[in-house]
């Protein structure tokens, strides 16, 4: 009895002992927080004195679902007087061309449209009256995603103008540590502002350092740090809050399919917008879908697999139409390479349906790179479509390497 009574008390203070420690460790975790809640914290003491234009959008929230709106027109320290909106608008449920100025109905602030031309940034006039523009917008970490490209334009906007431009930083959703994908060629566009790899694996903040040193455009740059944050966290490790960044980017697992999935949705093909899976769905009305997971499934990409199904889209590319398709399923994500996905996608499909998919080179849209188009004309390997940006690929990751600013 004595003995079995040692061997108790023994395995209680080991338990004990080791629980102790395992809530020390949990206790010791410091929780994200993003360039807004950064800025709480020090009392707006980045912004005081300034007359502010905000850029945001919907996903401008603290860890606590504030509005930076509110918070920044609330707070006595800060001079809020006018707002910027992206694309989708300032409240983020738009998907038009085209969207016109406003005035927010809380604050009665102007809110100017960078989406309603085709120079999509403020003009001379708007910032009459600013000292400081303020972005803050949730990025998910690829090229073609244009609130980039939006924060690129403000900043020569601001350096035009004279006037500072704090970004506000934010994690980037998919991780900064994966980089993916050929570099553009040819001239800047909306979908292509910068010289980066389409997964960029970067920050907004240090998307704005690359930008401003490298376009020479001498803007008065600040940015306000996320802390406790670390380049392998994806979004779901963080602990913030999720909002939808766009109307068909609803989670984590659409954020992570779109740099490969979002590169094909300029052809004839349909990925899922109009229903409720964006990005997690491909298909056509001249798709067999068995066929089309068959083949996908053969080529053993690692972290994904496919599974045909059929859908009619309520609206956008084939709606109301039934298509034939397949579903794209994340199995681990570790391993998981996007733009394989997209790469693979269109290979299969310019072989099975080459007058359907893509007769008018709709494909280089965002991909904005002809030799991985010819390559995948040519129906080449994915190593040896991946040897046409490689080079490319390896400069970048070498050139951002000054611009990090997290471990």
């Amino acid at each position: 009895m004595t003995i079995r009574f040692t061997i108790l008390i023994a395995t209680l203070i080991c338990f004990s002992a080791g629980l102790s420690k395992a809530q020390k460790s949990a206790g010791s975790r410091q929780p994200v927080l993003n360039g807004i809640d950064y800025l709480v914290e020090k009392n707006f003491t980045p912004l005081a004195g300034l007359r502010i234009g905000l850029i945001t959008n919907q996903t401008g929230i603290d860890r606590q679902r504030r509005s930076n709106i509110d918070l920044l027109a609330d707070s006595p320290e800060v001079n809020l007087v006018a707002l910027f909106s992206p694309e989708h608008g300032i409240r983020g449920k738009l998907d038009t061309s085209k969207i016109d100025d406003s005035r927010d109905s809380k604050t009665g602030l102007p809110v100017y449209s960078l989406y309603k031309n085709k120079i999509r940034k403020p003009s001379a006039k708007q910032l009459n009256n600013i000292d400081a523009l303020v972005f803050d917008i949730q990025d998910i970490g690829c090229r073609f995603y244009t609130y980039i490209s939006t924060m690129g334009l403000c900043m020569e906007a601001a350096a035009d103008d004279g006037i500072k431009f704090i970004v506000l930083d934010r994690v980037n959703p998919i991780g900064g540590e994966q980089t993916d994908g050929p570099i553009r060629i040819g001239p800047s566009k909306f979908v292509a502002y910068h010289d980066i790899a389409i997964q960029h694996g970067m920050t907004i903040g240090e998307l704005a350092k690359m930008i401003n040193a490298e376009r020479k455009l001498n803007t008065d740059l600040t940015i306000v740090p996320i802390k406790n944050w670390k380049r392998r966290q994806l979004f779901d490790s963080t602990g913030l809050p999720w909002v939808n960044p766009s109307p068909n980017i609803r989670n984590l697992t659409q954020a992570i399919l779109y740099p490969g999935v979002g590169l094909v949705e300029f052809t004839e093909l349909s990925v899922g917008r109009g229903t409720d899976t964006p990005f997690e769905i491909v298909g056509a009305p001249y798709i067999n879908g068995e066929q089309l997971a068959q083949i996908l499934n053969s080529q053993q990409l690692p972290g994904v697999k496919f599974t045909s199904l059929s859908f009619t889209p309520k609206s956008s590319m084939f709606a109301k139409q039934k298509c034939g398709g397949v579903k794209i399923t994340l199995t681990h994500r570790q391993t998981y390479r996007s733009l394989d996905t997209g790469l693979i996608i269109a290979r299969t499909l310019l072989k099975l349906y080459p007058k359907k998919f893509d007769p008018k080179h709709k494909l280089n849209t965002l991909l904005l790179h002809p030799p991985t188009l010819k390559a995948l004309s040519a129906q080449q390997s994915l190593s040896d479509i991946r040897k046409h940006w490689q080079p490319d690929l390896k400069k970048f990751i070498k050139r951002r390497k000054p611009y990090l600013i997290y471990p």
